[in-house]
């Protein structure tokens, strides 16, 4: 058995593979560190793979490194089985490069557009050749809701529901359209724009809050929550097999 860990800014995923067969995923809060290698030896995990955006427990990772026969943890360094082109790859969020090795996994040979609607929105281009080229970075939905709330004296902190009119006829559904609808047209934009460079391109939604805007996307796309865990898995299964 192969566990994946992809540890986020506020939970840590977890997926549980037989070769290339998700067999199930879980989430888990910070505190429950202990609980995930109590799982990995209930599961009689042999092999770990890991990305982290955020402190580990060092503890825990010891532990879970003695009763199992291989660890890897993803940086840029690790080899991969596609190019990264990004200028300054010692800054990759490696949760970016599980994405793009998910991509790779699930869609090989195709130019793919891989949107993560997590914390923040990522975009990630990988080319049909296996180039991960770089992509952009802009605020989540929570923290854009969250930013007009807490950056102005009245404004409030409103609910994360799209309102069925593109003109906001209240405060809270004219907060909800700008920062709502106003991402889902940042990616409708950006999907356009890469178009044009990439005719045959598939874009891929990904993250907390892809169903959300799954609904709010007049294109076709692939939703796959769960993406960074196939990346993360394709990564290790390349680690494996390929020899040196």
């Amino acid at each position: 058995m192969n566990l994946a860990l992809d540890v986020g800014n506020t939970r840590i995923k977890s997926g549980l593979f037989r070769g290339k067969q998700l067999l199930e995923h879980s989430d888990w809060a910070a505190e429950e560190w202990p609980l995930i290698a109590e799982f990995a030896d209930e599961m009689q995990v042999r092999r770990v793979v890991l990305a982290s955006v955020a402190p580990v427990d060092e503890a825990v990772v010891a532990r879970l490194k003695q009763q199992t026969d291989y660890w890897l943890e993803i940086t840029h360094l690790t080899p991969m089985p596609f190019t990264i082109a990004y200028k300054t790859p010692h800054t990759l969020g490696r949760d970016r490069i599980a994405a793009v090795a998910g991509a790779h996994a699930l869609c090989p040979g195709r130019n793919c557009l891989v949107i993560d609607c997590g914390t923040c929105i990522k975009y990630d281009l990988l080319t049909a050749e296996g180039v991960h080229l770089g992509g952009n970075i802009a605020p989540g939905a929570s923290m854009r809701l969250k930013a007009m709330h807490e950056f102005t004296a009245q404004l409030p902190l409103v609910a994360m529901e799209m309102p069925a009119d593109i003109i906001g006829n209240s405060t809270t559904t004219a907060l909800q359209n700008g920062a709502l609808r106003g991402a889902a047209l940042e990616m409708e934009g950006f999907v356009q724009t890469f178009h044009r460079r990439f005719a045959d391109l598939t874009v891929i939604l990904t993250g907390g809050d892809a169903t959300f805007f799954r609904a709010a996307l007049p294109f076709d796309l692939l939703v796959e929550p769960q993406l960074t865990l196939h990346g993360l898995n394709h990564l290790l299964l390349f680690n494996t097999t390929t020899p040196g």
